[in-house]
């Protein structure tokens, strides 16, 4: 892909956000309709209707093998890379259809950033050179590097911590400085969405209420989709929470989804109070 190529990417979102589907007073970023997931010939997920609003942070919850981190895949067109899987229905960022034959997935996942649960820096390159290489491995063109890397440092809140380090490998951080490494990286290339697929269980308490924070912080600029399995997590950085559920030989579907303090505080679904509780999953 070429760097002209990439650079078409503000066209591509200027063509989004034209789109007459999202009007004003809903602020919608993203929004998934009737989708349904096949691996080979068998569905693990179901009939799956939720919106997300701009720069606000949803938790996606449920027990494990009910299709959440799946879900979240389709969000940037990585689930079409998995051999036999298949998808229906629609997935629109700014009001168009992500999976149109026209649009191009690589634009789609500049624009729709993913850090995945563990964290993945280049660890033989330098921290600099860790912020740097989504923009190199694009080509797309950003000038300034300087003001890049201290910028998307200090939004992963990891600025303080290294600047006098940059020329540091990345494999000398801890595990949750790295995962704010990561995030460093998917913000350099200025994405309008941010999937985060359990980004600290592999890290301890401390490391993980950095990173809680970062979010946070984040959610001021950029819409943030996260998986998480840590219901207080879920409670601490999430203005919008969607319980997934599956049953015994079942596809996955959303039993309830809506405010976070509704989720956990008054729950419409007995699943779903049963699930928050800690009953099962």
């Amino acid at each position: 892909m070429s760097s002209a190529e990439f650079e078409n990417i503000a066209t591509l979102e200027d063509e989004f956000t034209e789109s007459p589907e999202v009007t004003p007073e809903r602020q919608v970023e993203m929004s998934a309709h009737d989708i349904s997931i096949w691996f080979n010939k068998r569905k693990v997920l179901e009939g799956v209707n939720i919106e997300f609003p701009k720069r606000t942070v949803t938790a996606l919850i449920g027990p494990s093998g009910c299709g959440k981190s799946t879900f979240l895949r389709t969000l940037n067109r990585l689930h079409e890379l998995i051999p036999g899987a298949a998808l229906a229905g629609e997935i629109r960022y700014e009001g168009k259809d992500i999976y149109a034959p026209e649009v191009d997935p690589v634009l789609i996942r500049l624009a729709i950033g993913m850090v995945f649960q563990k964290p993945n820096p280049f660890p033989s390159m330098t921290i600099r050179g860790n912020v740097l290489a989504g923009l190199k491995l694009s080509g797309m063109k950003r000038p300034n590097h300087d003001d890049i890397v201290e910028e998307t440092l200090t939004a992963a809140g990891l600025w303080t911590e290294v600047k006098d380090r940059l020329n540091h490998e990345a494999g000398s951080l801890s595990g949750g400085q790295q995962q704010r490494l990561v995030i460093a990286r998917a913000l350099a290339v200025n994405p309008h969405v941010l999937l985060m697929d359990e980004p600290c269980s592999a890290l301890d308490p401390a490391s993980t209420l950095k990173v809680e924070e970062t979010i946070r912080q984040l959610s001021k600029d950029i819409t943030i989709i996260i998986v998480t399995h840590n219901m207080q997590q879920a409670v601490r950085v999430a203005d919008y929470t969607a319980f997934f559920l599956a049953a015994e030989g079942e596809p996955g579907h959303i039993v309830e989804q809506g405010p976070t303090t509704d989720i956990f505080g008054n729950p419409q679904d007995q699943r779903t109070l049963d699930y928050v509780n800690g009953r099962f999953g």
